[in-house]
């Protein structure tokens, strides 16, 4: 499988060698798509630089929203991964809804 380095010109992916991608992946507020903090659960969506995308079928998988909620069974650890900026930023609100309510609910 060939995987592929992209980097970001403002919220553009693009084709990058490593080198690129690595100087990109440096800049981590311009990589930084969302990072929200609720009762202690943080979400954090990223662009990785890297293609994620293991079948080799469709565009590239750059961006990742991960939730980190130590000791949290039912959080820690969620992870999905998408194609573009726009699709990770709703990304992002989904999981940040998602753990308010999992709180509020008080599941989690």
């Amino acid at each position: 499988m060939n995987r592929l380095w992209y980097k970001l010109d403002g919220h553009e992916v693009m084709p990058a060698t490593v080198q690129e991608a690595e100087a990109s992946l440096n800049d981590v507020a311009a990589r930084t798509v969302g990072d929200t903090t609720i009762e202690g659960v943080r979400v954090s969506t990223v662009f990785l630089g890297l293609d994620h995308n293991h079948s080799g079928e469709g565009p590239p998988v750059l961006f990742e929203t991960m939730v980190f909620a130590e000791g949290n069974r039912e959080l820690d650890g969620l992870q999905r991964r998408c194609c573009t900026w726009a699709h990770a930023e709703a990304q992002h609100a989904i999981m940040v809804n998602y753990v308010r309510q999992m709180k509020e609910a008080g599941l989690a």
